[in-house]
């Protein structure tokens, strides 16, 4: 292996004076140094290959280098939560000393100290999670767009898509994950290197060969970013399901495949626009880790690293499992385990054991229950690993993050307590912890009593009927909602400014400065300002030009504007650069945001919030609206995480960007083609459906799209609504920003402070209603375990183990669900016996409420009074 760029200092033997042995000052000066590295070893997230990698670069440094250096990272860092602190502290202590340059051996320690964490990221990265899965080498000859990885990613493009839309409007669903094809990708690639002949040919003036070779990461990661680019569906299947079907609108022109297939493609394709355009604020900078893609590239590592050395770890043992046979291992005892909590004794995931006392009680439901309850109180409440997963991977994301959306959902838990007890909104008549509308009669809300004959809203029919009312825990998730976007936006103002000006210069620079010299350089990256390891290597290699992703993102649009206007939608043009609009204004604060936390924050709820003020009274429209605004942001975050992951490896940008576009090409008409079979199915998408044919998803998005498109935002949350109180989540989530923003100014140096993240803490309110605390508290403890305990005292253990374990874990839980789907899921096979009948007993099985209704009874808005008078 060798790097792209010879220029760069590798590692460089020890000069002679550290490896003989001489007397007097020499060997005083490196026994001190060496206790230097020590400590820094034990303290500052350093292992000791990367120590001494470290180690042989330092002694290269100029001390005026070093300077440059750790200022930028003071610069770049200062608000980071992930960064050491340690190392922080040590840097502005190193950049307040006056006449460094004269003085450096009065500060000997300091400075060694300094040149061995500039050396760190300058040749590597300065996190310890991305040194963990992410080489820090490059050979550009290693083959990578091959015939071999090109049949195979289509190969699973076409599964995929097939499998996770054929199974999408199953009660309940079942998907195929990309980690999962990158998994049974590599024995059909080992496979194809043992069987295929090396047969050659020639295409478009380069030779290819049938085999390359030995099946390489490279390839393998090529095919699991066409996976994971295939694994979604066209968003607008669901504006399509909710058109066709009679118990809809009953639009049958929406059954044309032409229809189908341009919206399809348009909300597919958007999105690639905007990831390629935000590529210098969210794929280049090294502060950006995107935790979900070092899982999937320790995943890759475990499968193709051959090379396995003993390392310290607990116990006082060396480990000397290799990460390949550790990931098997895992991955099969998670295969098996899974089968208990989820068929054969289903107490093990509702471990709500404090209610069993007494089942009826409503009080004791509340605090410690986990399916109808708020779960506060129960101190291990699962034992189910894919509940773990349900918001946050305690093992993936960074411990920060976990603790924070706990804390966030602990008070935002003490706020629906508040509101329930307070019979507020009327909550007290309706389950605490739900995601259902209901009406004034504390029933389901039955949309369908709200339209006219051409699906339309029509006010009388709902003056007659009911508003609409939701539970307290539903209606504390839609105040967080506006919190966090408000929270959002302005965290990345305060906090990240500086990076935010950086990359709109480079944008500028990539898009008007290179023109005005006289054209652009093929080989010129653009990433002059990101001057890490890995920026570094990837100049090795032609960057995509922004122009392409534009033209991408300009011809999406056309396409979706066609559709729009081809067809009798009933709905305005101005959809599709809303939803562009949207995404420019969140897209980068809120990929920041997972960038580093690892937590998605979606804009479905804002999207239809403003759609349905545009189009009220027609749902259709604000289907639309909330498709282009949602999926545009959504779709270009998911499509930088790809980026990053082929950055990391140093797969050629031409070649993620042929990936993505066909992998996208691929599924949008595969999908459309199983959905074009699904809708003349009989009886789909009804109680007597066949193969569980119930469709959950559509039929959600129906009633989303009734009460938000034809009731209408205004009267739910205008200055007639009674949840208007609710929008004061937007004022709230600048001002706790504002606030942390200030305490940090204040406390620059309090370590406690850096770890708070303010949109973390309002994302931890958007994981109720119907989920409890139940599905948070868990990860809190495995998360301090795995980032707090081990990898302050076994870092090389963690770093070896802690992602494969993680990605072991989500393998078994997905197969081992596949493989129940397709056995006794499919035959209806259940078992009946105590340990699984007890979690659907009392208040767990079906919900109680605090207060109840006579016959004939019904409430009023509560600003009408909260009494129950006769009808």
């Amino acid at each position: 292996m060798t790097t792209s760029n010879p220029e760069e200092p590798g590692i460089q033997p020890i000069p002679p004076e550290e490896t003989s042995q001489p007397s007097g000052r020499t060997t005083q000066k490196s026994e001190k140094l060496r206790k230097i590295e020590v400590a820094i070893e034990s303290k500052l997230n350093v292992t000791e290959d990367d120590l001494l990698e470290a180690r042989a670069l330092a002694q290269t440094m100029a001390l005026e280098s070093v300077h440059k250096v750790m200022k930028n990272a003071l610069k770049l860092h200062e608000r980071d939560p992930n960064f050491p602190h340690l190392i922080l502290e040590k840097t502005r202590e190193f950049l307040a000393i006056e006449n460094v340059f004269q003085n450096s051996e009065k500060h000997e320690d300091l400075v060694w100290e300094m040149k061995l964490q500039a050396a760190l990221i300058t040749n590597n990265s300065p996190y310890a999670e991305v040194r963990a899965v992410v080489d820090n080498t490059d050979d550009p000859s290693t083959p990578c767009s091959t015939v071999r990885a090109w049949f195979i990613g289509i190969f699973f493009s076409v599964f995929l898509a097939f499998i996770n839309q054929l199974f999408s409007i199953r009660q309940p669903p079942i998907s195929v994950d990309s980690n999962i094809a990158q998994l049974l990708a590599y024995p059909l690639g080992k496979a194809w290197e043992r069987c295929m002949p090396d047969w050659r040919f020639t295409l478009f003036g380069k030779q290819h060969s049938l085999n390359p070779g030995p099946f390489n990461k490279k390839e393998h990661m090529l095919i699991a970013i066409m996976a994971n680019t295939a694994k979604s569906l066209p968003y607008s299947q669901l504006i399509v399901w909710t058109q066709v079907l009679p118990q809809y609108f009953h639009q049958k022109y929406a059954k044309d495949f032409g229809y189908q297939i341009l919206i399809a493609l348009s909300t597919n394709f958007i999105g690639y626009g905007l990831a390629g355009l935000t590529r210098k604020f969210l794929v280049y900078p090294s502060f950006c880790l995107w935790p979900a893609s070092l899982v999937t590239i320790a995943l890759n590592s475990a499968l193709h690293h051959e090379t396995n050395t003993a390392i310290p770890g607990p116990f006082k043992k060396r480990f000397t499992m290799s990460r390949y046979k550790f990931f098997m291992w895992s991955s099969g005892a998670m295969f098996i385990y899974f089968w208990f909590p989820n068929y054969i004794f289903e107490l093990l995931t509702y471990f709500s054991w404090m209610t069993w006392i007494s089942p009826n009680n409503h009080n004791l439901e509340i605090l410690t229950g986990f399916r109808n309850g708020l779960g506060l109180l129960n101190p291990w409440p699962t034992f189910d690993w894919n509940v773990l997963l349900s918001h946050v991977d305690p093992l993936m994301v960074p411990a920060f993050t976990t603790f924070n959306t706990a804390l966030g959902g602990f008070l935002f838990g003490l706020v629906i307590l508040g509101i329930y007890y307070t019979n507020t909104w009327n909550t007290g008549y309706l389950p605490i912890n739900s995601n259902r509308v209901y009406d004034h009669f504390g029933k389901l809300y039955n949309v369908s009593r709200t339209l006219d004959h051409r699906g339309m809203y029509d006010h009388d029919k709902y003056m007659n009927y009911s508003a609409a009312y939701l539970g307290a825990a539903i209606t504390v998730v839609y105040g967080a909602f506006f919190g966090v976007y408000a929270a959002a936006i302005t965290h990345v103002v305060l906090f990240h400014r500086c990076e935010i000006m950086m990359g709109l210069k480079n944008l500028w620079r990539t898009f008007f400065h290179k023109r005005a010299s006289g054209g652009e350089n093929e080989n010129d990256s653009g990433q002059d300002d990101y001057a890490d390891v890995h920026n570094r290597l990837m100049a090795a290699y032609p960057e995509v030009s922004e122009w392409w992703y534009f033209s991408t993102l300009v011809v999406a649009a056309a396409l979706g504007i066609a559709g729009v206007s081809a067809w009798p939608t009933h709905t305005t043009l101005g959809v599709v650069p809303y939803g562009v609009i949207l995404a420019l204004i969140f897209v980068v604060p809120l990929g920041m945001i997972k960038a580093m936390t690892g937590i998605e924050v979606t804009l479905n709820v804002l999207a239809e919030f403003i759609g349905g003020m545009f189009a009220e009274g027609n749902a259709l429209a604000m289907n639309f609206f909330k498709s282009f605004g949602y999926v545009t942001c959504a779709h270009a975050v998911h499509f930088a995480n790809d980026l990053k992951v082929a950055h990391y490896l140093k797969i050629p940008p031409w070649h993620t960007f042929a990936a993505q576009m066909i992998a996208t090409l691929v599924s949008t008409f595969v999908s459309t083609g199983v959905m074009q079979f699904q809708i003349n199915i009989e009886n789909v998408c009804q109680p007597n459906a066949p193969m569980r044919f119930l469709c959950p998803g559509p039929n959600t998005f129906f009633t989303a799209s009734v009460l938000w498109g034809t009731i209408g935002p205004i009267k739910m949350f205008g200055h007639q609504g009674q949840y208007g109180a609710l929008l004061l989540g937007f004022p709230l989530g600048v001002i706790t920003t504002v606030l942390f923003f200030l305490l940090a100014k204040l406390f620059p140096r309090n370590r406690h402070l850096r770890q708070v993240h303010p949109v973390a803490l309002w994302y931890g309110g958007l994981n109720w209603a119907p989920y409890s605390f139940s599905y948070l508290w868990p990860s809190v403890p495995i998360a301090w375990l795995s980032w707090i305990y081990v990898k302050s005292r076994y870092l090389a253990f963690w770093s070896k183990y802690n992602f494969v374990l993680s990605a072991a874990f989500s393998a078994g839980v997905a197969i081992a669900a596949i493989v129940m789907f397709f056995t006794v899921s499919w035959l209806g096979l259940e078992i009946n016996w105590w340990g699984n009948e007890q979690p659907s007993r009392g208040c767990e099985g079906k919900p109680c409420t605090m207060l109840n209704l006579s016959k004939g009874e019904r409430f009023l808005p509560w600003w009408n009074g909260r009494h129950v008078p006769a009808p």
